[in-house]
This record gives structure tokens, C-alpha cells and sequence, in this order.
């Protein structure tokens, strides 16, 4: 079905030594056979992802980006610990293959899972679909509920209670995307003195400790073929923790562009949050709410250090760009969206000082 999402070509300078590959997973897994058809995603920022498809076996290859790397990301062994244990608890987990920490291999760590077949919902979706605003609301509820669904799983019956540090989770948080912004800066982004020490001296005593997957957006699901509004998987772990729902929400809601929304913002886009029928940014969260039975008294804060946290990564991308670790001409303008977030995050603040 053309609607289901396929590899594409490699990019320069992101080739796969595919031989090595090939000889280590066959030592892993003695039920392969053949040679692999590789070829890319492109719809990722920070790890790449190669889609291995065996003749009788379908793969998807997880490795770092080359370049500098903040402290703790891109590591392949945690996103892999992270899938294998959580896919008993939470079933839309792609199932793992193998991990390799032998760089001799390709040069990194790298993991393989099996290849969940499906549509993954990016800008716009696939007109053949004829999504009616009814079908756009089934699916838009379908997703946050999916969400939901993470935000209840037992993290200590699936074993993961090492995956954060507990308690005192939304501060840390802040000072650390902070750091980070620090260490990524470019001459032509601001520095946003004003919106981080909004953000520290309004952080909020955590509302409760659960698995987070820490950048949830529709183009990280798949959906099934024969049921579009069908939620089948979930992809992209790196970022998963033991952290507060609320700061997940707020980190989603960054991605979160509407049709109301300015110009900038809609130039921006990356999901069908703007069809008719998609839930607003303010109904997503009294659906979660409500969901949940969660409560919330200074919601701002949640937003606007989703939209920071979000300028952040934007920045960590575009440093590599700036500094020629990458050459992916989709990096080249990620300065001016750094700029479009400091701009609705002292918004946001403005109008919160008002009431």
C-alpha cells in the first residue's frame, strides 16, 4: 500500500558499512538469510535509522548522528534496555533484535528491531486516506490515549525503575535543558535569560512519577493500514525516563501548531494538528485531565518549557549544522525556529502576568 511508510535513499555522508552489518546480525540471529535491501528515514533529527529488508525478515537499524553529542544522548544501549523491557507492559513497543557495543563493527553503538508496517502521520496525511473531521477526531483521541496508556504502565513490575532519578524530576529538568542551551549557543540565536529564570523560579512539586517518552508527536506513531485511526506503534525511545505526565504534555504540546495559529508557527508544522476535527492545544489538555484525573494550577509553566526544551533541541541540531557535523540541508534554517519559540514563550509569560 503506497500510504505505508518506506526507507528512502541514504543521505551523503550516512552510509551504512551494510557487510559488516549483515556478518554481526547474522551472528546474532542464525535465522537470517539472504542480503539486506538498506535504505533510509528521513524524517528523524538525531539518530539515524536504516530499514534492513531481509527476504523473509524486515529490520529497522538505530545508530547515533556523527559529531558532537550532549552528555547522555543518542545511547543506543539505554533506548534498547528501554524497548525490551517495556514492550511486556506497553505492546505498541517495536520488539528488539539485537544490540551491538562493539565499534569495531561500524564505528558506534547501534541496535535492531523488527520493523512495525504501518502509516506514520507527519505534516500532512496521505490524501487517498479521505480523513473526514469525524475520522481526524477518532484518531486525535486515539493517539492522546495511546499517551495515556504509557503514562499507567507499572514501571516497577516492567523493571525499569532504573531509568530515572524520581522525585524533584520538573526541576531538574529545567536547570538541565538550561545547561544545555548554554553549551549548544550560535551567535544568532537568543540566549533566553528572561524565559529561564521564569521558568526556575516557577517550577511546580512534581505531579506523580511515571514512565515518559519525552517526545511524543504523531509522526513518532504508526498507524495500522487497514485502520488508520488505528494506533499500532510507537517509535523513537531515546528520550524515555521516569518523569512527570505533565511535563510530557507540555513538551507535546510544543509540536502542537493549530489552524488558528500565526503564519510562523503554521510554516512550521510537522503534524495534522491544524485538520478539522484535531483537538486545540487548550481541549488536549482538559481531555488528558479529565482522562487522568490529574489537576493543574499554573499549566503555563508546562508550556512554555515545552516550547523551551523544544528551542533547545532545535539548537543542539543546528550547532552540528553550524559547525559541519552534519549536512542535512534540513538543519540549515533550525536558528529561525529557535527564534520563533523565544518569541511565544515570552508571550505566553506576558499574558500569564496579566491575570
Amino acid at each position: 500500500m503506497a500510504t505505508v511508510d518506506q526507507g528512502g535513499a541514504i543521505r551523503p555522508g550516512e552510509e551504512l558499512d551494510v557487510a559488516a552489518v549483515d556478518r554481526w546480525l547474522k551472528q546474532q540471529d542464525g535465522t537470517l538469510t539472504g542480503q539486506p535491501n538498506v535504505t533510509q528515514y528521513s524524517g528523524g533529527a538525531s539518530n539515524w535509522t536504516y530499514r534492513l529488508e531481509y527476504p523473509h525478515r524486515d529490520l529497522i537499524l538505530r545508530r547515533p548522528p556523527a559529531g558532537t553529542k550532549a552528555a547522555g544522548a543518542h545511547d543506543m544501549a539505554r533506548e534498547y534496555f528501554i524497548q525490551t523491557r517495556l514492550k511486556q507492559a506497553y505492546p505498541a513497543v517495536p520488539a528488539t533484535v539485537a544490540l551491538c557495543q562493539d565499534t569495531s563493527v561500524i564505528g558506534c553503538d547501534f541496535y535492531v528491531m523488527e520493523r512495525i508496517a504501518g502509516i506514520i502521520p507527519r505534516a500532512n496525511l496521505p490524501r487517498e486516506l479521505d480523513f473526514t473531521a469525524p475520522r481526524v477526531r477518532e484518531l486525535c483521541l486515539n493517539v492522546l490515549d495511546q499517551l495515556i496508556a504509557l503514562h499507567q504502565v507499572d514501571y516497577r513490575a516492567a523493571g525499569l525503575e532504573s531509568l530515572g532519578k524520581g522525585a524533584g524530576y520538573c526541576r531538574r529538568q529545567v536547570e538541565g535543558w538550561s545547561g544545555r542551551y548554554e553549551k549548544s549557543l550560535t551567535w544568532n540565536v537568543p540566549r533566553f535569560r528572561k524565559v529561564r529564570a521564569w521558568l526556575q523560579a516557577h517550577v511546580p512539586e512534581d505531579s506523580r512519577t511515571c514512565v515518559i517518552h519525552n517526545d511524543w508527536r504523531f509522526d513518532n506513531v504508526v498507524l495500522s493500514a487497514q485502520e488508520p485511526t488505528r494506533v499500532i506503534g510507537v517509535l523513537d525511545w531515546e528520550l524515555a525516563t521516569l518523569g512527570d505526565p505533565l511535563m510530557d504534555l507540555g513538551s507535546m504540546l510544543a509540536y502542537w501548531v493549530q489552524a488558528d495559529d500565526n503564519a510562523v508557527m503554521r510554516a512550521a508544522r510537522r503534524q495534522p494538528t491544524h485538520l478539522p476535527g484535531m483537538l486545540t492545544r487548550r481541549e488536549v489538555v482538559d481531555y488528558y485531565l479529565a482522562k487522568t484525573g490529574l489537576t493543574v494550577d499554573n499549566w503555563v509553566f508546562y508550556e512554555v518549557f515545552g516550547l523551551f526544551r523544544l528551542a533547545v533541541i532545535a539548537q543542539q541540531i543546528y550547532y552540528r549544522y553550524h559547525h559541519g557535523q552534519t549536512r542535512n540541508p534540513a538543519f540549515k534554517h533550525f536558528w529561525l525556529m529557535v527564534h520563533a519559540l523565544y518569541w511565544r514563550c515570552r508571550r505566553l509569560i506576558r499574558q500569564s502576568q496579566r491575570r
